[in-house]
C-alpha cells in the first residue's frame, strides 16, 4: 500500500486539488495577475509529468512513448470531465480554451518527462 500511495499518490492529490479549486462557485483568478489558460497550462504540465512517472511505476527506465502517450490521454479526460464538472458548478462554465490548455500542458509535461527519462538513461549509459 505503501509503494501505491508513493506511485498514484501525487498525481491523485493533484486531481483532488485540481476537483477541490473547480468546485468553487464564481472563482476570478483575474487578480492573481496570471491568465486562466496559464494556470490550466501549468498546471496540466505537472499533472502530466505525475502520470509518466505513475504510469512507469515510479521508474524513470521504464518510461516509453506509449507510457507518454497513456498520460496525455489520461491528462485530458481528466481535464475533459473537470470542465464537465465546471457546468454544474454556479457561476462557472465548460470552456474549450481550458481543455485546449490543459491538452497542451499535459502533452509538454508528459513530453518533458519522456526526454527527460531518455537522457537520464543516456548519460547512465556512457
Amino acid at each position: 500500500m505503501a509503494r501505491w500511495l508513493f506511485v498514484w499518490g501525487p498525481p491523485i492529490g493533484l486531481m483532488a486539488a485540481i476537483f477541490a479549486v473547480s468546485s468553487v462557485p464564481h472563482l476570478d483568478t483575474s487578480s492573481s495577475g496570471v491568465s486562466d489558460k496559464n494556470l490550466h497550462f501549468w498546471t496540466y504540465g505537472l499533472l502530466g509529468v505525475l502520470l509518466v512517472r505513475a504510469l512507469a511505476a515510479a521508474d524513470w527506465t521504464a518510461v516509453t512513448i506509449r507510457t507518454a502517450v497513456l498520460a496525455w490521454v489520461c491528462g485530458v479526460g481528466y481535464g475533459a470531465f473537470d470542465e464537465v464538472h465546471q457546468a454544474f458548478v454556479p457561476g462557472r462554465t465548460m470552456s474549450g480554451g481550458d481543455l485546449l490548455a490543459d491538452a497542451v500542458g499535459t502533452a509538454l509535461g508528459a513530453g518533458a518527462a519522456l526526454v527527460a527519462a531518455r537522457l537520464r538513461a543516456r548519460d547512465r549509459a556512457v
